[in-house]
């Protein structure tokens, strides 16, 4: 990326300047954030400067989850910067429910130490991280399996939503909200729920659009977060197959980024925050961590360039999921309910 692109921004962004999405509640959650997981390929050390760096150069927006084994140091660093004078309604952080902790008793145990290893009272958002009590250990490769492991059972991910509505009723939560899941798992979740789900995180890039999930989340009023916003190219190698493509290579987005002087990762992020989304980029370098907030205040895409993208969508999925895999399954299309209904065992 150019370095003139910084000048305008050599101390940061000013937060206010930063595009917001409404919550269903009103409350207002940064258009964009800091993802904090580290692909098993960096320290947990470093990710926690990487969330020193981030608040510093104006994000408000930490996205982290208890399995990503860093919550206790990126704890330090939220602490630091309220210390040093940003104040707590000022952040918006977002943790995750682990798959090994759903049902009665354990949600509460996982967000309390969530709670406690982030230095946090309360909560922005807390989300179910995936739709199964499927559990893997960290680092593990493509054939890893839960002997335990078990289709979605609407029944029991809805004893767990209940443990995290007892969240919110409690104040330990502002919101709650759903990840890695789909149109036919929500329709369920929809039709049960007492607390609305404000959010689902979910893989959202140029090549992996979601159309369809996108728009049922912006109609039932549910804020899409995007990971994996620029492909994920240091994502783990068990999510690597070999007909994966790779968004910040493709012909329309390389021709915009040469149009505006910035990195093609840089494209993608702007794509995202105008279509609608909340991407959450993960980086440890300050200057790409600044590019990355700085890209979502100017320069914006043109309405070309953004029916341009529209049609370079793969359908490529890069987060497969097969370590979630439960015996009987077929691959790991069955995560994903393709077809409209939900794969059962």
């Amino acid at each position: 990326m150019k370095s003139q692109y910084f000048q305008i921004a050599a101390d940061g962004v000013d937060p206010k300047k930063v595009p917001q999405r409404t919550l269903f509640t009103g409350a207002k959650i940064p258009g964009v954030g800091l993802g904090t997981f580290g692909s098993d390929h960096y320290d947990a050390r470093d990710i926690a400067n990487a969330v020193k760096d981030a608040i510093s150069v104006g994000y408000r927006h930490i996205d982290c989850a208890s399995v990503y084994g860093n919550e206790h140091l990126i704890g330090e660093s939220l602490h630091e910067a309220m210390r040093c004078g940003i104040k707590r309604e000022e952040l918006f952080i977002t943790s995750k429910l682990w798959n090994n902790m759903h049902g009665n008793g354990d949600v509460l145990l996982s967000c309390a130490k969530t709670l406690k290893d982030l230095k946090l009272e309360y909560l922005d958002l807390y989300l179910v991280h995936w739709p199964f009590p499927n559990y893997h250990a960290a680092g593990v490769g493509v054939d890893s399996r839960d002997p335990n492991a078990v289709a979605y059972i609407h029944d029991n991910y809805m004893k767990t939503w209940r443990q995290m509505e007892r969240l919110v009723d409690a104040g330990l939560v502002r919101h709650i909200g759903t990840s890695n899941m789909t149109i036919a798992k929500l329709e369920l979740v929809l039709r049960d729920v007492r607390i609305h789900p404000a959010a689902n995180e979910m893989e959202l890039h140029p090549h992996f659009q979601q159309d369809a999930l996108f728009r049922y989340c912006l109609d039932n009023n549910i804020v899409p977060i995007g990971y994996c916003p620029v492909g994920s190219p240091k994502r783990p190698a068990r999510d690597r197959t070999q007909n994966d493509t790779v968004d910040t290579e493709d012909p329309v987005i390389v021709s915009i980024a040469d149009r505006l002087g910035v990195h093609p990762a840089i494209v993608c992020i702007k794509w995202a925050v105008q279509r609608g989304q909340i991407p959450i980029p993960f980086s440890t370098n300050r200057n790409h961590i600044l590019g990355n907030l700085l890209c979502s205040t100017i320069d914006p895409l043109t309405h070309e360039e953004m029916k341009a993208i529209e049609g370079i969508d793969r359908n490529c999925r890069l987060i497969k999921g097969q370590v979630f895999l439960w015996e009987g399954a077929k691959d790991w299309t069955d995560l994903w309910d393709i077809n409209g209904v939900i794969e059962e065992n």
